[in-house]
């Protein structure tokens, strides 16, 4: 990858964000994946994460610790159920309790910092249509203000040696729409994970928001989710 231009990718492990990794690939970025063990009760992904980076070929990859446990707020990182068998126009309808306050911004301030080090001026992050309705920080008005505000907020970018782009390329993009990018760029999802709420063994659950919305993706691109031949 020498020579090619540095990117930060944001990887949790998800189906979204290991067809982000494949698009920086894809456009020409040498990337660095960013995970992070934040207390998230499917921590699992992060197994799932480091398949991801392997298998795509990543120049680097790091997991940050954060204790967002400490403030709570989310079936996520709190004792708080998670949502089963909810309908499209149910998750469809206000801010789900699997939200994490500011997680969006707190990732992408990690992965803005590493990319001053890195002299890089690319980011990507795996935020989709699906999500925005619901996630605050998963919208394009969002993505174009964190864009905007990095480029005041690091010694390089004040400098002029730094203007950072936010790559969203799934913005856009249906659940079936990314599964079919991804299967086009050579994505193996049986490795990735996707449940709020796994089995010890990483066996999705099927009835979270995320396993439906997965699932949904998948019947509407017309193929089979290899993941669940996993278990």
């Amino acid at each position: 990858m020498s020579g090619l231009p540095r990117a930060v990718v944001l990887l949790s492990g998800g189906l979204d964000s290991a067809t982000a990794l494949a698009v920086a690939k894809a456009e020409g970025f040498a990337p660095y994946a960013m995970s992070f063990r934040y207390g998230q009760r499917h921590a699992v992904e992060l197994d799932s994460a480091r398949r991801v980076a392997q298998a795509l070929g990543v120049a680097g990859h790091v997991v940050v610790d954060i204790d967002l446990r400490a403030i709570g707020g989310s079936a996520l990182t709190a004792d708080l159920p998670v949502p089963k068998g909810r309908s499209p126009a149910e998750m469809g309808e206000g801010i789900p309790v699997t939200y994490v306050p500011a997680r969006n911004t707190i990732f992408l301030s990690f992965a803005l910092a590493w990319a001053e080090v890195l002299g890089a001026s690319d980011l990507f992050i795996g935020v989709n249509a699906l999500d925005y309705s619901g996630y605050p920080d998963c919208r394009p008005e969002y993505v174009a203000a964190f864009e905007a505000m990095a480029s005041l907020a690091t010694k390089a970018g004040v400098e002029g040696r730094q203007r950072l782009t936010v790559h969203a390329p799934l913005l856009a993009l249906t659940k079936a729409d990314i599964i079919r990018r991804g299967l086009a760029l050579g994505v193996d999802y049986g490795l990735t994970s996707s449940c709020y709420d796994p089995g010890p063994d990483g066996r999705p659950c099927g009835a979270c928001d995320s396993c439906r919305l997965r699932a949904k993706g998948f019947a509407e691109a017309g193929v089979p989710d290899p993941l669940l031949a996993r278990f």
